[in-house]
């Protein structure tokens, strides 16, 4: 398939709000492909995952690679990257989501232990629906073993 004629769906821009975490996130725990705009790719871990983003766990290398200076974006000056991760639609059934977005937010959890907050601009073909619903379900799960 031509990956022009790929059905992409935009994100509404969200408003710069104090509250980093307007939705509500899930402990996920698989591995990303992040991609700058020059084409360097890393692999890291997902944290946490919510409907409009991602927390990923990361190395000090990483964070060089994908913030030279090592400083948390300003509003504004966000990176932009490219993820690739999957998420299972069904138990057995794990399928691939390609969303653009954003590194929003970064902190060091140890010392050489970093999270990156990356805010979803943009999803290839279904991937939001596909993050929606797996969101979802995990939400309904945590709810019904409380």
């Amino acid at each position: 398939m031509n990956a022009s004629y790929v059905r992409r769906v935009a994100m509404k821009p969200a408003v710069i709000k104090t509250n980093l975490r307007n939705q509500q996130r899930v402990d996920v725990s698989t591995e990303i492909a992040i991609e700058r705009p020059d084409g360097c790719c890393l692999t890291c871990s997902v944290a946490n995952l919510s409907r409009t983003g991602l927390m990923i766990s990361c190395s000090q290398e990483a964070i060089k690679a994908l913030i030279p200076d090592q400083r948390s974006p300003a509003p504004g000056n966000w990176v932009s990257v490219k993820t690739r991760f999957s998420v299972p639609v069904v138990a057995t059934q794990p399928v691939a989501v390609i969303a653009e977005g954003h590194i929003v937010h970064m902190r060091r959890i140890a010392r050489d232990e970093f999270q990156l907050g990356i805010q979803f601009s943009e999803f290839e073909g279904n991937g939001f629906e596909y993050v929606d619903r797996y969101v979802a379900k995990l939400l309904a799960d945590s709810r019904n073993q409380s």
